[in-house]
Formats: C-alpha cells, sequence, structure tokens
C-alpha cells in the first residue's frame, strides 16, 4: 500500500468514527427448560445490561455438542440437573475450574465439584412419599428398610433408566458398600407392587390411587402434584435421620463454566448471580426446590414439607459411581 493509499484509508477510519463495541453477552446451554430459566436470565440482563442468548435441549445431546464443537464452541455455561451429569461433563473435559470466593461462599462444599468445576444452584431432595390412609409415619425409618419384605406389593418406583434413580443408588454404593446397596435394591425390586413408572408423577398417583402404599420420588414432583391437587392423601417423611444412617438423599441442578468460553469474565459474574439471594429465590422457587444458598430460605410452601438433615456426601460421588449403580441396578432386576 503507497503512503497517499494508506492517508485515505487512515481518513476514512477517522470519519467513519469509532467502531462501536460489541453488546457484552454470555451463551448458555441449558438443559433447565426455558421457562424455569429465562425469568432469572431476564432479571440478570435488566440487572446489569449484559445479554444472555441460550438453548435448551436435553443433558445428554448439549455434552455431545460441546464435545463436537471443542474449542469453536459458543457457549460460555452449561447449566444441567443432576450431579451426575455435572460430573459427566467435568470428565469430558467440557469445564473449567473457577476459582470464585463469591461461589464458594455461596455453595456448601459438598454440593459443588472438589475442583471447581462445577456448582450446585439449586436443591432437590430424593425422598419417600406415602399414602396417609394406609401408613403411619412411624412405619417409615430408612430407604434400606423399604426393602424388608413387610413392604411387599406395596412399593412403587420410577424406572432405573432416569438419571435420578441411577444417583440415588450411587450415593448409596459411596455410603454403604456395593454389597449392601445390590441387598437393599434386590429387596426393592421384591417389594414392587407395579412395574416401575416411567416418571415420579405417575408413580405419586399410583400411590394416591391405592396401587401402593410408599414411593421414592424428587421432592418438586410432590410440590406441584399437591399444589394442583391438595386434597390428594399424600405426605412426605424424611428417611435416614437417625445417627449414622447418612441422611436424606439430595441433588442438584447447577453449572459450569465451559473449557473454550468466549466471555469468560461476564459468564463468571452471571454464574455467581446466580449463587446470590435474588437469583437463588428465583431459581429455587420457580420449580419448589430448595436454595443451594443456605443463607436464603426456601419459599413458604417449600419450608411447610419439614426440615431434614441432608446427606453430607460431596455429590462428585453420584457420577463416580453412577456406572457401578447402572450395573447393580441391572443385575438387582429393577427396569
Amino acid at each position: 500500500m503507497t503512503l497517499k493509499f494508506a492517508a485515505i484509508a487512515w481518513l476514512a477510519a477517522v470519519l467513519a468514527g469509532p467502531v462501536a463495541a460489541a453488546e457484552p453477552e454470555v451463551v448458555v446451554y441449558s438443559a433447565r427448560k426455558e421457562h424455569l430459566i429465562k425469568p432469572l436470565f431476564d432479571a440478570y440482563t435488566e440487572k446489569t445490561g449484559v445479554r444472555i442468548r441460550y438453548i435448551t435441549d436435553k443433558a445428554g445431546p448439549l455434552l455431545a455438542r460441546l464435545k463436537a464443537e471443542g474449542p469453536r464452541s459458543p457457549a460460555d455455561l452449561l447449566l444441567t440437573v443432576d450431579a451426575g451429569n455435572l460430573w459427566h461433563a467435568a470428565q469430558a473435559g467440557v469445564l473449567q475450574p473457577v476459582h470464585s470466593d463469591v461461589l464458594k461462599g455461596n455453595v456448601p462444599t459438598h454440593l459443588r465439584d472438589p475442583e471447581d468445576r462445577w456448582f450446585g444452584l439449586s436443591v432437590r431432595a430424593r425422598t419417600i412419599v406415602y399414602d396417609t390412609r394406609r401408613v403411619q409415619p412411624e412405619e417409615l425409618s430408612t430407604y434400606e428398610a423399604l426393602a424388608d419384605p413387610r413392604w411387599k406389593g406395596r412399593l412403587c418406583l420410577r424406572t432405573s433408566k432416569k438419571v435420578y434413580n441411577q444417583s440415588l443408588v450411587a450415593m448409596m454404593i459411596a455410603r454403604l458398600g456395593e454389597k449392601r446397596t445390590e441387598e437393599v435394591v434386590r429387596g426393592w425390586v421384591a417389594n414392587l407392587a407395579a412395574p416401575p413408572f416411567s416418571n415420579d408423577t405417575k408413580a405419586l398417583e399410583a400411590v394416591a390411587a391405592g396401587r401402593c402404599d410408599v414411593t421414592i420420588v424428587n421432592t418438586y414432583y410432590f410440590g406441584r402434584l399437591m399444589k394442583a391437587k391438595p386434597d390428594l392423601p399424600l405426605a412426605i417423611f424424611w428417611p435416614n435421620q437417625g445417627e449414622g444412617q447418612g441422611g436424606v438423599h439430595v441433588n442438584v441442578s447447577g453449572g459450569g463454566l465451559t473449557a473454550h468460553a468466549p466471555h469468560r469474565e461476564e459468564a463468571v459474574a452471571l454464574l455467581e448471580w446466580l449463587s446470590g439471594p435474588q437469583a437463588q429465590r428465583m431459581f429455587a422457587g420457580l420449580n419448589m426446590e430448595y436454595p443451594v444458598n443456605p443463607a436464603v430460605a426456601p419459599t413458604a410452601e417449600v419450608a411447610a414439607w419439614g426440615d431434614f438433615r441432608a446427606d453430607p456426601t460431596n455429590l462428585a460421588k453420584a457420577g463416580e459411581f453412577q456406572a457401578r449403580a447402572v450395573m447393580l441396578m441391572d443385575r438387582a432386576g429393577w427396569r
């Protein structure tokens, strides 16, 4: 380029004025449904001016997409349900560590990755629900006790193919060992009143209809059903509350920073905000879950279910033992 043409190009650039800076944004891949995340993203954009673009899909396809895209991925954050899914994402190398004092202060140790690659953002308990007409709460005690022959023909379960049950069994392996866990699962299968159901709501409806007396479900399914049908004869029981019994199995929906996040600073700021008070009230309240942040109280309708002691085992174990849990459930005949 001659000096003359260089001068003309420089002058044209000056006359054109400064190039407008791109608006700050964050791109989110979410396995959490749109109606549960859009209100949060809208609130964050209103507060900060940061635009959030997102796509929603199931956890498996999103993980496959991140792997296929590699360094070209536009995604900054992955949000998904169940610690088992978060663990797999971390093991697949699609998440990177976030060393944030804010996140460490807001998310208890057992509800986040030991290497800070993912963080829980809401908590759900997988607990026992029983028919108040045929079961007294004094008859119930632990998950393991439901394997006792006295519950034969009285238990309903969701399919073993759902990650929620796989994580429950994985955490039992971490606490009880594989041999004892298999004994329990075989007892559950022997006590089934009906073939496993495709979802928690159907299992709850079977209990209400008298097909069985007890089931194991995520608390928000109970909350949704009772909100729609408050007269159903169903109640929650918090198992494993005795000394040395572990506590109620809890799990999380959560998120992590993608390995090649183009907008790292903005994405970390969003993740930190999601763990804070305003977002926690929304994040949990929209789906009748518990806030992961211990400084934030659950909604009144969730608090009405009562207090419980949760299993303090780090949820990374749900992923670490998931493959063994799946094989164990198959051996035990849980379909």
